[in-house]
Parts: structure tokens; sequence; C-alpha cells
């Protein structure tokens, strides 16, 4: 185990699985002891054993980031555990393809709540006991689509993603004075769980040979920038956002890949 967050006490959003449960568990190996949250209780609490058996220190709490009383139950157990908030890691987010014409209310109001107003709400809770402590780390799992780029079908999304990026930039501003860091990652196509079930294995390999470095990311590969984020070493580092994505959005056209 390394130390880079040693003594730290870290709430994870969306820890269930995927990217979230690889923060998880790369923040606990570097000493945090890590609060994970989802809206499944079952594979959140999972995670938080993986942690536990790893030798690390977690527990588990069930939260739906879409509501805020959740999201007040979430901070309060991580002082009534740990006595503190250092990190917030705030990860949990959607991606339901529907093209804009079959779009409704419901789908883009959704998308929307999970996405972009949990983010709110979470800072929102964690924000007192920052404040109290004049310090914290706020890290968002942003995205390249909608910042940087488009997917169609994904207009929801995409907007949920830029308007992430104008809140970490905004928040910054407001949080400095405090001692309250926050940054996003943008994570190209990322090797979840969630992607093996939209895509069959070929379709997989197709899109890993549009990325100049040949490969999809896995979550640790976005774990690990979150980690830096959140660490002493991004100490002077506020309301910017990193592309982890292996190169994804470089190329001018598929003629510009080798």
């Amino acid at each position: 185990m390394g130390q880079r967050l040693d003594g730290n006490v870290a709430i994870v959003t969306g820890a269930g699985r995927g990217i979230g449960r690889a923060i998880a568990r790369v923040f606990a190996a570097e000493g945090a002891r890590v609060l994970t949250v989802d809206k499944d209780s079952e594979s959140c609490a999972r995670t938080a054993e993986a942690i536990v058996s790893a030798g690390g220190i977690a527990s588990a709490v069930r939260g739906d980031v879409t509501r805020w009383p959740d999201m007040q139950a979430m901070a309060q157990a991580a002082i009534e555990r740990y006595g503190r908030i250092d990190v917030l890691c705030q990860n949990a987010g959607v991606y339901p393809a529907v093209q804009l014409q079959n779009m409704t209310e419901q789908d883009w109001d959704r998308v929307h709540a999970i996405n972009l107003k949990s983010l709110f709400f979470a800072v929102k809770a964690c924000l007192p006991q920052m404040m109290q402590q004049r310090s914290g780390r706020i890290c968002v799992t942003s995205s390249i689509t909608g910042p940087r780029t488009g997917i169609p079908g994904l207009t929801h999304y995409a907007a949920t993603k830029a308007g992430i990026n104008g809140f970490v930039r905004s928040a910054a501003l407001e949080l400095a004075p405090y001692n309250i860091r926050i940054n996003g990652v943008e994570p190209g196509t990322v090797l979840t769980e969630g992607l093996r079930e939209l895509m069959t294995p070929d379709e997989i390999d197709a899109l890993a040979q549009s990325i100049p470095l040949k490969k999809l990311a896995d979550p640790e590969d976005i774990a690990y920038a979150m980690l830096f984020l959140a660490s002493d070493e991004a100490k002077y580092i506020t309301g910017q956002t990193i592309v982890v994505d292996g190169g994804q959005i470089l190329p001018e056209s598929k003629f510009a890949l080798v």
C-alpha cells in the first residue's frame, strides 16, 4: 500500500462497479479511509468488503445521488464513522443512448439528475465539514463527450458533462478561500462492465483501433488520475480537468491514425 492519502477520509459515489469501484480501491490502497456510496447497496458493500479484505479501511452506505436527503446522510455517515471529510469523489453517472428526436422529458431529466444535479447535492452536503476544516478536495468524473467531442444519441449526456466542467470552474473560485480544491477527469472510452453489456467484443476491438494507443482505458487509468488530483501532489491545481483518453480526441480524421 502507498501513502499518498494516508489518514484521509474519502467518499466515492458510484462505487459499486466500474470506475467508482476502481477509485475506491486505489484510494484505499494509498491509505484513505473510504466510504463507498451507491444506489445498489449490495455492489456497494462488495466494494467495501474487497477493500477490507485487501487490508484497507472502508465501509458502505446506500445512497441515491439524485436525492438530497441521501447525500446529507452520506456526509453525516462519513463524519460519524471517520470524523471528517477530506476527499469527495463524485463519480456516479449514466449514459443511456436515445436519439434526440425520440428523447422524452423524462429521459433528459433522469440523465441530468444523476449526472449533474447529483454533483450539486454531493458537494453541498460535504461543504459544511470541509469549510469547517478549511480544507478539502473534490474530484469529479466528467467526460470527453460534451466538453470536447459528441456522440449521436448522447446529447443529454454530453450536456451534463459540459455542465460539470462549468460547475468545476466556478466552484473553484468560490471554494479557494477555504482551501478546498475542485477538479475533474475527462475519461475517453473506458472498458467497464457497462460497456461490455452494450458492445460485442468485435465492436470493442474496432473502437480500440480508432484510439492512438490502440486500447480502451481500464477503470484504474481513471482512478490514478483521480488519485493525483486528490493528493498533495496537486495542491496547487484547482478548477481544471485532465483528459485521460489514450489520445482518442487527437486525430483530425481516421487518416491521421498510424
